[in-house]
């Protein structure tokens, strides 16, 4: 296997280790998403310092990562600590001295028996650290050769990607500012406004990112707001905007022109959006929130919308370089109840389409279910629309990525996380 980042050993304290198991056991009962219990527990424990709360980190997403490769070592029934301890011998290489000080001679024995244990390979499923049920679906796109790659790439920490903004700057500037003050910083491999930034500096307390120029986004996301190609003076819809990063890409491609609407079901996240188009300097962007995609509220902008994106909710399955602890807090029911909201909110969505107009559907996901399948529905029970060859609207803006009539991204093929997405235009006479 490939190893995660190596730990700085020496660092870790025995007060370290009780935390970092705590975490864990928390993390473990998968009733909360990860990085809501680690941003938790690093809020009621500031006394840690940027090393400890890295260690902590990286260690529980490492577990969450190889979690059935683990246990098959651990035991099923190993507690938090085990496999702690494990990853640590097993994943991260610590020699034995270095458990000395931080475990019990009973856990040393332990921990020497689970590094020189040999594991056979296992079932497909286990060898790609995968559920069982997630495996199978997999399957129906990929052979196990190239399931075992795309989990391989998955299980993998993801890069920090950036986005210019065009409002406020331009690529080549910024690049050339963040390699003078040190930073390792090169352009996007797809992405015309993309910035891929080596290791995991702290951007926060930048001035480039407090001052708008540049935002956190990944470079498969970005390709989805050049897929909606807004123009200035548009009617443009985000229909599940979220917390707005694509939000803010499109306000600042139409030069904060025209309105640019963001729906969104959770008042939290829209709450999260207003401070960020501040900061980006768009006035063009109107929040709306809406009670589901049938609201009044929608229905207002009925054939009204130039471009509409659905970044559709879905299983985040594309996201599990960032998000393990999705595989396994996803399910299979989860994902056929997920279909149906997004087939729902799609044939919603389609209502705001101009004739004319265009429309993208988009998610995270890997799955076929989520993403090929709700669009073909789509497509039968909508014959007003036809499909538009995502490659060539993207060759069209300087992109030369090659994926077939619909994008599909994976990060063992680009090195983004697994974006799908479908570009959809309404007949000028419907």
């Amino acid at each position: 296997m490939q190893k995660q980042t190596k730990t700085n050993e020496a660092a870790v304290s025995r007060g370290l280790l009780i935390q970092a198991t705590q975490v864990l056991g928390a993390v473990l009962a998968f009733e909360h998403p990860a990085d809501a219990v680690l941003s938790r527990h690093f809020r009621d424990n500031r006394e840690l310092g940027h090393r400890d709360r890295g260690f902590i980190a990286e260690a529980v997403y490492g577990i969450l990562r190889r979690l059935r490769w683990l246990r098959r070592l651990a035991g099923d029934d190993a507690t938090p600590r085990q496999l702690l301890l494990a990853w640590l011998a097993r994943g991260e290489g610590w020699p034995m001295r270095q458990f000395e000080g931080l475990a019990s001679p009973t856990e040393r024995d332990w921990v020497a028996a689970v590094k020189a244990a040999p594991i056979d390979g296992g079932s497909l499923a286990e060898r790609a650290d995968l559920p069982d049920w997630l495996a199978e679906r997999l399957l129906a796109t990929h052979d196990e050769e190239a399931l075992l790659d795309l989990a391989r790439s998955l299980n993998q920490p993801a890069p920090l990607d950036l986005r210019v903004n065009l409002l406020k700057g331009n690529r080549d500037e910024v690049l050339a500012r963040l390699n003078a003050e040190g930073f390792k910083a090169e352009p996007g491999a797809w992405s015309p406004q993309a910035i891929r930034l080596g290791g995991k500096p702290a951007l926060q307390k930048h001035p480039l990112f407090l001052d708008g120029t540049v935002e956190v986004q990944d470079e498969g996301s970005q390709l989805l707001g050049l897929l909606v190609q807004p123009k200035r003076s548009e009617l443009v819809v985000d229909f599940c905007a979220g917390a707005g990063g694509k939000t803010l890409q499109l306000g600042a491609m139409m030069r904060s022109t025209g309105r640019l609407y963001a729906f969104d079901v959770a008042e939290k996240r829209l709450a999260k959006l207003k401070p960020r188009m501040a900061r980006a300097g768009l006035s063009n962007v109107h929040p709306v929130l809406i009670a589901h995609e049938n609201d009044a509220k929608v229905k207002r902008l009925a054939g009204k919308a130039d471009r509409v994106l659905v970044d559709a909710p879905c299983s985040g399955l594309g996201t599990l370089r960032r998000n393990p602890d999705l595989k396994w807090r996803q399910s299979a029911a989860g994902v056929d109840e997920m279909v149906a909201k997004q087939r729902a909110i799609l044939a919603s969505a389609a209502r705001l389409v101009r004739p004319g107009g265009r429309l993208v559907y988009a998610t995270c996901s890997l799955l076929a279910e989520e993403n090929d399948a709700v669009v073909d529905a789509f497509l039968a029970a909508h014959p007003g629309f036809r499909q538009v060859d995502a490659s060539a609207v993207l060759e069209k803006q300087g992109v030369a990525l090659q994926t077939g009539e619909r994008l599909r991204l994976s990060p063992r093929l680009h090195d983004t996380d697994g974006f799908f997405a479908a570009v959809l235009e309404r007949s000028a006479d419907a």
